[in-house]
């Protein structure tokens, strides 16, 4: 039996939101330790709405295939 059985994979769309939250994440990192503020902030809000976004996917994800097993 495997320890995933059950378990829907993430979509595609899902591991790219996240993977484009934790590039931007780096971005704002890298502009911050250079000293562009503004360019930081923009960066950061972006990889905060993407991350957010995931969470989001995730969940609604989780709980349909919670439906589709039948509770």
């Amino acid at each position: 039996m495997s320890f995933h059985q059950g378990i829907e994979p993430e979509t595609q769309e899902e591991v790219s939101m996240l993977y484009y939250a934790a590039v931007f994440f780096v971005i704002a990192l890298v502009a911050a330790l250079f000293g562009f503020g503004g360019i930081a902030a923009g960066a950061a809000g972006i990889a905060k709405i993407l991350f957010f976004v995931f969470v989001a996917l995730t969940v609604i994800s989780f709980l349909i295939g919670l439906f589709k097993r039948g509770g």
